[in-house]
């Protein structure tokens, strides 16, 4: 019986069901059983179309299980499209995007690259270094203008907690850079909090978001995030298979960008911020965020304004840093950030 359910993997429904008949036909039988041959073939050829329908549905529950995952690594990828062919000339002007004066060329080719295959409309690619809030990278819409921008920035500054590719960034394996490439699914009726909804899905009208993750160094991650409008619908399997398909080349193109030009843009602050943490790991984000506005000279209201809490909150989050870093001043922070020799 497994011989032939082998078969019909191979040979289809046809050939398999002769392969079955066969098999019994084969099977060696004594007289005083000849009566029961009858009942039990019904049985047999019940269990086998059982069997033919089981195989099938595994067949396409593996093209659809991808779609119920949260994130998946990349291990292999398939053809660049269904039929092994795309437009040259979108990878070539990717390619001249790397390392070039405009911010936003990198995440605009990527979308005229995906785009008119799968119904992309929005990009945005962010770093997430050394524990601080998100910084954006590149940013590219459709409809033109500062408005994705401005969405970004309002992510970066109040949302990015909340962020589902957090397990991703926070997780066990974030402390190991490598080749890997992480794909990260999340839909807006994944996300509980009403603001973060509103303002970064039901606002630019997105249905959902795929992300590619992936970590050129210790404690430094890039996403680059694709966004469908809702009148799209949702990402589809075969738009996610293309994704999977080129994420390589979107992913080494993302990485020589960042070493060219978005390295570049990181400010002083941050650079401080990474060796506050690097000094004490048990810093809480929230933490991070206070220090991060008081190293670029904000106010605690100012500071209050881009955390999304209260002024008094803010000088909470001082002191707790304050007392893990075993200072209590401005000026020991600051001193502590431009020491040579490390605590």
């Amino acid at each position: 019986m497994l011989a032939a359910v082998a078969r019909v993997g191979e040979t289809g429904i046809a050939r398999g069901e002769d392969t079955a008949l066969r098999l019994v036909l084969s099977l060696p039988m004594r007289a005083d059983a000849a009566d029961e041959f009858g009942a039990n073939l019904e049985s047999l050829y019940l269990w086998f179309f059982c069997i033919v329908f089981l195989h099938s549905w595994l067949t396409e529950f593996s093209r659809f299980r991808k779609r119920n995952m949260r994130y998946w690594r990349l291990d292999r990828t398939g053809p660049a499209a269904s039929n092994g062919a795309f437009d040259l000339s979108r990878v070539t002007r990717l390619v001249s995007a790397i390392g070039g004066g405009d911010s936003n060329a990198l995440a605009t080719e990527v979308l005229n690259l995906l785009g008119p295959a799968t119904s992309v409309s929005q990009c945005t690619v962010f770093a997430y270094e050394f524990g601080n809030r998100p910084r954006t990278v590149s940013v590219a819409d459709h409809r033109g203008g500062r408005f994705l921008r401005d969405v970004a920035d309002t992510y970066a500054r109040l949302f990015y907690a909340l962020d589902g590719n957090q397990r991703i960034v926070t997780g066990e394996a974030a402390s190991q850079p490598g080749n890997s490439l992480v794909l990260h699914w999340q839909s807006s009726e994944d996300i509980a909090h009403e603001g973060y909804r509103q303002t970064c899905y039901a606002t630019p009208n997105v249905s959902d978001r795929l992300s590619l993750l992936l970590q050129p160094a210790a404690d430094i991650w890039l996403s680059v995030n694709l966004y469908r409008e809702r009148d799209a619908g949702m990402f589809q399997p075969g738009q996610v298979e293309l994704v999977e398909s080129l994420a390589p080349l979107i992913g080494e193109a993302t990485k020589h960008h960042y070493a060219l030009r978005g390295q570049s843009q990181m400010g002083i602050p941050q650079l401080m911020l990474a060796r506050l943490r690097s000094l004490c790991p048990e810093l809480s984000k929230r933490e991070l965020d206070a220090l991060r506005g008081v190293l670029e000279g904000l106010s605690a209201a100012e500071i209050a304004e881009h955390m999304g809490v209260k002024p008094s909150s803010v000088v909470t989050y001082q002191k707790r840093a304050y007392r893990r870093l075993g200072i209590s001043s401005q000026r020991q922070l600051f001193a502590l950030c431009l020491a040579n020799d490390a605590r």
